[in-house]
């Protein structure tokens, strides 16, 4: 931290000019990431765990972190002692965050339901949660007591049997997962903590342990670096996965109105993640775009991640992009698909009615990002790299499954009979029909 450095935030002028999906993502793409590339080099790893088991853990964790997990389960008197030796103001901000998600998730419970299409012919869908379920608690370049409650918060609402979490072993604190980490655990009563990190622990959680009487999950969640992205997409099938959680994102749309120097801190606050991460502000305002420049380079110098923030800001996933209107602005956001989406219009609601595509959104002055991670009550495992396309951050129904339940008797058959055995005819499998009919000669 010391004087002002100067931030070098590229410009795109989308002006007067028109623009798709594929036009948006190439001029502003996400940080170059192949999770292809990555399970070829993962590969043999996640093979030598499925083979050998918690040695495979082990030996590799001594290789490229130089500490020995062993044990690889947590003690029960471990995660008392941490809990025990917790800070106690940052027991406060924790113990509000898990209230605030569990009050969240309770009322996003999804609901059964009941549909009668006659008379005796009932179609019920009910909601069940998975069996089990293994969550990935990262350990890189920061701690992340947050994605412990993030994780398990909605897992038990959801009512999942079996919560196993893992995080990786810290060489600053003896080959053991973060203390904090092990509270927040203790906390929520999780019983089941293992030290074990990155694409082994993936891998783990597929396979299981034998070794040590682990036995493979149904589902894998939380975020993590590009070779856990890479396990979960070479091992879904084995496991049932969330979504590939890669580097934060946030795009900020903006008119004149809004406040630039928030909107600085809050590009600044996701930089701080990660080098190759994404921060992006669209506005129809070129005094608000330099009033922000000019504010980044204070603010940044002040941080304690200065470098970071630099390296991700300068980067080619980082830019201000100046278009026509907001119409425009929320066109462009719906294409970029971003992970984190602020609002600082004059009329967030008109803008937000534009919007389609976003992970989270945050409406305003006093809704930042850094609000999400921790304290709002909503979720900060979301989707990147476009995938809030298709997908939805992570939540109490992301360990539920929709079953449905069907209920006819001899009447409701009766009625559509003939049409199933038309349905049947017309698709070459006259066998579905006779199935129906045989029940009526």
């Amino acid at each position: 931290m010391g004087e002002s450095i100067a931030i070098n935030l590229r410009t795109v002028d989308l002006r007067g000019q028109q623009f798709d999906s594929a036009t948006v993502n190439r001029l502003v793409p996400r940080a170059t990431i192949d999770v292809n590339q990555a399970i070829r080099q993962i590969s043999e790893l996640l093979e030598d765990v499925r083979i050998r088991g918690d040695q495979a853990v082990v030996d590799v964790t001594k290789l490229r972190d130089g500490v020995d997990p062993t044990p690889i389960r947590v003690s029960q008197e471990e995660l008392k002692r941490a809990l025990a030796e917790l800070n106690p103001e940052l027991r406060k901000s924790i113990e509000e965050s898990i209230e605030r998600v569990f009050k969240v998730s309770r009322e996003n419970l999804p609901q059964n339901t009941s549909v009668t299409l006659g008379n005796g012919a009932v179609v019920r869908q009910r909601w069940q949660p998975v069996d089990s379920v293994g969550l990935y608690v990262p350990g890189g370049k920061a701690v992340y007591p947050s994605s412990v409650i993030m994780n398990v918060v909605p897992a038990q609402v959801a009512g999942v049997a079996r919560l196993a979490v893992a995080s990786p072993a810290q060489k600053d604190f003896n080959g053991r997962p973060h203390p904090t980490v092990l509270a927040t655990a203790a906390l929520l009563g999780v019983e089941d903590v293992y030290c074990m990190g990155g694409p082994a622990a993936i891998a783990a959680f597929a396979y299981g342990l034998p070794q040590i009487n682990f036995a493979p999950v149904s589902l894998v969640t939380g975020p993590g670096n590009i070779y856990v992205a890479a396990a979960k997409r070479a091992l879904r099938g084995t496991i049932g996965i969330d979504s590939e959680a890669g580097t934060t994102e946030i795009l900020i749309l903006a008119d004149a109105t809004a406040n630039a120097r928030y909107i600085a801190y809050d590009l600044v606050s996701q930089a701080e993640h990660d080098e190759a991460a994404a921060s992006v502000l669209v506005t129809n305002s070129v005094e608000l775009a330099n009033a922000v420049i000019n504010e980044l380079g204070e603010i940044a110098s002040k941080t304690l991640h200065a470098t970071r923030v630099q390296t991700a800001l300068e980067g080619q996933q980082s830019a201000v992009v100046l278009v026509d209107d907001l119409s425009a602005a929320a066109q462009f956001a719906n294409f970029y698909a971003t992970e984190h989406l602020e609002l600082h219009t004059e009329n967030n609601e008109t803008t937000l009615g534009q919007i389609t595509n976003a992970g989270a959104i945050f409406m305003g002055d006093y809704s930042p990002v850094s609000l999400g991670d921790y304290m709002a009550g909503s979720s900060h495992v979301l989707p990147t790299g476009q995938a809030a396309k298709f997908s939805s951050g992570l939540g109490v129904h992301s360990f539920m499954r929709a079953q449905q339940v069907i209920d006819y008797n001899r009447a409701g058959l009766a009625e559509i009979a003939d049409l199933v055995a038309n349905f049947a005819e017309a698709e070459g499998l006259p066998a579905h029909g006779e199935a129906i009919t045989a029940r009526f000669d």
